[in-house]
């Protein structure tokens, strides 16, 4: 069904009616998402404010990226220009200063280097740089902040993590503008693997991802540099519960950038399951994970090839209050949402290759529970706790493992909910909408690809800032 305040807000004449009369019904912003696969430039021709207080120590590596992503750098007077030459010159776009830019321009990005920052006093240098320059973020803009993670003296670690609540607010303060916010912390050593997080940061295809932190390390070896076009080429990807939704999105998208995608679903399902490998040049798993030998199945239709990319998808909701629900209802969601992910990951590990991707998708739900879902929140939890623990049994070879946890996503699933309570939960977010599956989606072909190999153990909530659990 679709989010009638959503389609009236396309209308600017609609918009000036409500504000005029002062009702208290927002209108949410379409979000500028992006279509297709990757490209080279990402950024093309968006202005980009740089800030970087007390001399921010990933310049080089910022200035780099937003060159070769095609955007064009407007630098505060804290950034050191020098930085920007070399990059600006090879690509043809020189970085000039903010103050020269027209006064009614508007900015795409606000990006600020705050990992010099390890006094107190020092954090007014990021509202100083943030403040003035909120009014001017175009629709859909993007404000992120690097900052570092592990700093070992007191008022430093103090000060790093108070960038956490800073951008967490801020995210809700430009949400009504279809702007984000996020944080980006960088572990000392991984700074090499900063610019693929930056060009999905910054860049159209995290339109439902805000108020998150993302910490890049280098846990993981690093075995392949980062490639941004067509980077899955010759990669295969298995993709459970492919039929719909989610699943579908994904197999589409992960097919977009090259990969080979097996699409699994269960043997009811075959008609769109076999509709969709068709259409993205795929093959066809009809496998019901539930069964005992689902998973010696799967990994014998995978043998012959090897596997690179694993998506668990699959999952099942048996929502019931707690003192209603009965063991077998309990039983089944565990089952598939966990314990199907484990014996499945466990068949295919012999034949997952070096530099390879898993990814599994968990919920808010399991981030901050919710009524009559016990089951399905400590099932969603659980891969939470498995995405930690495997990541760091894979580091050695070059795998990462990590999560993602949709907030609300229209599906036909949500489409089921009462009118009221899917009302209050899309606008139970910063950016006051229902994400999309394409969103979930993007978020996960991103952690497929080389460039988010500093990205291990950890869980992207991709929520639209949500009020709750995010």
């Amino acid at each position: 069904m679709n989010d009638v305040l959503l389609e009236l807000g396309k209308s600017p004449a609609a918009r000036r009616v409500i504000g005029s009369l002062g009702l208290p019904i927002p209108l949410p912003e379409q979000l500028r998402r992006e279509r297709g696969p990757y490209v080279a430039r990402p950024l093309a021709e968006r202005a980009v404010a740089v800030a970087s207080p007390q001399g921010g120590t990933l310049v080089a590596t910022i200035a780099q990226t937003l060159a070769a992503a095609g955007a064009n750098a407007w630098l505060l007077d804290s950034v050191d220009a020098a930085a920007f030459h070399a990059p600006g010159e090879a690509f043809g776009r020189p970085a000039r200063l903010l103050a020269s830019l027209p006064e009614k321009a508007r900015l795409d990005g606000l990006l600020i280097d705050a990992t010099a920052l390890r006094h107190i006093g020092e954090l007014r240098l990021v509202f100083d740089a943030t403040a003035p320059l909120l009014g001017r973020l175009a629709r859909s803009g993007r404000v992120v902040i690097v900052g570092r993670e592990g700093a070992a003296e007191r008022e430093a670690a103090a000060v790093q993590a108070a960038l956490d609540g800073f951008v967490r607010s801020v995210a809700k303060e430009i949400g009504r503008i279809g702007a984000t916010a996020n944080l980006v912390r960088v572990v000392p050593g991984a700074e090499s693997r900063l610019e693929g997080v930056l060009r999905f940061m910054l860049g159209s295809r995290s339109a439902f991802v805000s108020a998150q932190p993302v910490v890049v390390d280098a846990a993981a070896r690093l075995i392949e540099e980062p490639v941004f076009v067509r980077p899955l080429e010759r990669r295969v990807a298995l993709v459970t519960g492919a039929a719909r939704g989610i699943g579908e999105a994904t197999a589409r998208r992960l097919a977009d950038e090259g990969a080979h995608v097996i699409c699994l679903d269960r043997p009811s399902d075959d008609g769109p399951l076999s509709q969709l490998a068709r259409a993205i040049g795929g093959s066809v798993l009809a496998v019901d994970l539930i069964d005992d030998d689902a998973a010696e199945r799967v990994a014998q239709q995978v043998a012959g090839r090897g596997i690179d990319i694993i998506v668990h998808n699959a999952g099942i909701t048996r929502d019931k209050t707690l003192a209603r629900m009965k063991p077998e209802l309990w039983d089944a969601v565990l089952g598939v949402n966990l314990a199907a992910v484990e014996r499945l990951h466990a068949a295919l590990l012999p034949h997952l290759r070096d530099d390879g991707r898993v990814i599994c998708l968990s919920s808010i739900a399991g981030l901050a529970g919710n009524v009559g879902q016990t089951a399905y929140a400590a099932s969603k939890a659980g891969i939470v706790g498995w995405v930690r623990a495997e990541s760091q049994a894979l580091a050695a070879r070059g795998i990462t493992v990590n999560a993602v946890a949709p907030g609300f996503i229209e599906t036909r699933l949500t489409a089921a909910i009462p009118f009221a309570i899917r009302e209050v939960a899309r606008r139970l977010s910063a950016l006051g909408q229902g994400g999309l599956p394409r969103d979930v989606a993007e978020a996960i072909a991103f952690l497929a690809t080389p460039g988010a190999q500093g990205i291990s153990g950890r869980t992207l909530r991709v929520c639209g800032g949500a009020f709750v659990g995010a």
